[in-house]
């Protein structure tokens, strides 16, 4: 189950996404429908079919953000958050070894981005309400691993 949390700017890229697909997108794919359903035999019109096809796939993705957008909850920025660990929080994780850099956020907003983190995340719920200082262990499918809270900032405006 995916936790209803997202940050202003996750949400306004949704939002731009909606807009596009459904105002710039599907009325260009649709237009290539209709010219490609007027050429005449459809089961063998490969722009007919390709089109069709992307149109669903178009319908479908309108239909999720749209249920999305009116399911999640914006979280914003509060100052009160400052020093500890909350959504929207980057955290710098270390060990003996290596370092660990992401940005806690909601299910919606990890794709495209190798440094966010969904808040659904073992490494993130480990991580959240601790300070810089303190120790955070997470259990991996190998073994448990053990870090320390380094570094913990916020963006005020939410983007990056």
């Amino acid at each position: 189950m995916k936790t209803n949390l997202i940050t202003r700017a996750g949400f306004d890229k949704l939002q731009q996404e909606l807009d596009f697909l459904w105002r710039t997108e599907r009325p260009e794919v649709t237009r290539k429908v209709t010219w490609a359903a007027s050429l005449g035999d459809r089961s063998e019109n490969a722009d007919y079919q390709y089109n069709k096809r992307r149109l669903r796939e178009i319908d479908r993705r309108v239909r999720y953000i749209r249920t999305r957008l009116e399911s999640v909850r914006i979280v914003d920025y509060s100052e009160v958050q400052e020093g500890r660990v909350f959504f929207g929080a980057w955290v710098r994780l270390v060990d003996d070894e290596t370092s660990l850099t992401f940005r806690i956020v909601g299910p919606d907003e990890i794709y495209e981005r190798k440094d966010f983190v969904s808040i659904d995340a073992p490494v993130a719920r480990a991580c959240l309400k601790k300070e810089p200082g303190d120790e955070v262990s997470v259990r991996t499918p190998t073994a448990e691993k053990l870090w320390w809270i380094d570094q913990v900032w916020y963006e005020e405006n939410g983007s990056v």
